[in-house]
């Protein structure tokens, strides 16, 4: 059993933050589980993540599960196409077929195998996932390409992570998709969770999900398809091409989601994310914004080509 008696010094401190300062090797997504799951008390009750400590509490648990503890991701020498970078920030350009973070089922080739090869785990923030999401701010799908954050401190995860949540940072995407959307521009706003039926995919619930909100425009309209831009509002996953489905406007080649196979071949869904917004620790205002990938590129120009 391990036991700490809060001084002055860590008073009014919360108590993932607290525990998150001893044990430095442990992720603070890790430290806040064990302490929904009844591992840590304060004076033998179980609290919350946001409880703040006060003098002579008595903190004690357990060993901590740390469900990665027998993984171990190696660093690859891979190329990493960089956007932006500072002190604290990057923007990477993430290819298509290349997942974002290791799995239990894949650990290699991945973004996160070129980040710790690149600037070692030291270099990047350890708020999420020790060993699967090192300075991973928010991810893209396997077969989207296109704009992510990394962190490379706590401080700048935690500064982007709440530009996310507070809607300042602005994500966009382009895509094309099935059909002719008949207003130029709009809104799609829904309940969002796990597909009930297939767990490998995301669905719009009637009742019991998250909001999930996704702003459209269109760009550029064609006989049977439209290009379009996305921007989040949420970051569900996958919401993009299910929200697209859901207004029965698939994202072409979306094998996944119902996408009629297209006549040219590209690796699944055409969908990029293209464009970032935010502001960085020293409160300067950053844009990156990136041309159309291969696939963009080359189903507009066979859309195009039929005019």
């Amino acid at each position: 059993m391990n036991e700490y008696i809060i001084n002055e010094e860590n008073t009014n401190k919360r108590l993932d933050v607290f525990l998150n300062e001893i044990y430095k090797n442990l992720s603070r997504s890790n430290i806040q589980k064990n302490i929904k799951t009844g591992i840590v008390k304060v004076n033998n009750k179980i609290e919350k993540n946001s409880y703040k400590l006060k003098l002579n509490d008595i903190v004690n648990f357990n060993d901590f599960y740390n469900k990665n503890d027998n993984v171990k991701i190696e660093p690859q020498n891979i190329n990493l196409d960089i956007k932006y970078e500072d002190d604290t920030i990057i923007v990477v350009n993430k290819p298509k077929n290349m997942l974002t973070h290791p799995t239990i089922n894949e650990q290699k080739n991945t973004l996160v195998n070129g980040l710790l090869y690149k600037y070692g785990r030291g270099g990047l923030s350890n708020c999420n996932d020790d060993e699967f999401r090192p300075g991973i701010v928010h991810r893209l799908d396997r077969n989207t390409s296109g704009l992510l954050l990394v962190a490379k401190t706590n401080e700048s995860y935690e500064f982007l992570t709440k530009q996310i949540k507070e809607k300042t940072a602005i994500r966009k995407y382009k895509a094309i998709v099935e059909g002719n959307i008949e207003n130029d521009y709009g809104e799609i706003r829904t309940l969002f969770g796990r597909d009930k039926k297939h767990k490998e995919k995301m669905a719009v619930l009637e009742s019991n999900g998250k909001e999930a909100v996704t702003l459209y425009k269109v760009i550029e309209r064609f006989k049977n398809y439209t290009f379009i831009e996305f921007e989040l509002k949420t970051g569900r996953t996958h919401q993009i091409r299910v929200h697209s489905k859901y207004i029965n406007h698939p994202i072409v080649n979306d094998s996944l989601y119902g996408a009629r196979k297209f006549k040219v071949n590209t690796k699944e869904q055409v969908l990029q994310a293209y464009y970032l917004e935010f502001t960085n620790l020293n409160n300067q205002l950053q844009r990156v914004i990136i041309n159309e990938d291969e696939d963009l590129t080359k189903v507009l120009r066979y859309l195009r080509s039929k005019k």
